[in-house]
């Protein structure tokens, strides 16, 4: 019987292998490599986790935080590269995601649908 382990691992090299990642990869260089996008970038990343931890401490985020936040979304999204980036990351979460149903089946079969699901 196959060792959990080594199939993850297997299936690891797979997703680094895969299209989707290597795709992911050049977009993600392309962006660090060009100064400005590289900026507006990491802006983006830093406002998005400032607002992730103050939600996961329970505090308020102000409406100027929404705003701001709002703001950095449009800017990014109008910038072909990062826009670019964004697409390629999106696409290579629905392959995570479908690998992780894949490997829930399991769990999901022992204890039965979930509520709406029902068929």
């Amino acid at each position: 019987m196959p060792n959990m382990y080594d199939s993850a691992y297997d299936l690891e090299k797979a997703i680094r292998d895969s299209d989707e990642f290597r795709d992911l990869k050049q977009a993600y260089e392309a962006v660090m490599n060009d100064a400005e996008a590289k900026r507006m970038f990491e802006d983006f990343r830093d406002t998005q986790l400032s607002l992730q931890e103050k939600q996961m401490q329970g505090e308020d985020i102000t409406e100027q935080e929404v705003d701001k936040a709002r703001q950095i979304v449009e800017l990014v999204q109008q910038h072909p590269m990062i826009s670019n980036l964004m697409d390629k990351e999106q696409r290579l979460n629905i392959v995570i995601n479908d690998i992780s149903r894949i490997i829930t089946k399991p769990l999901e079969e022992l204890y039965g649908p979930s509520t709406g699901n029902e068929h």
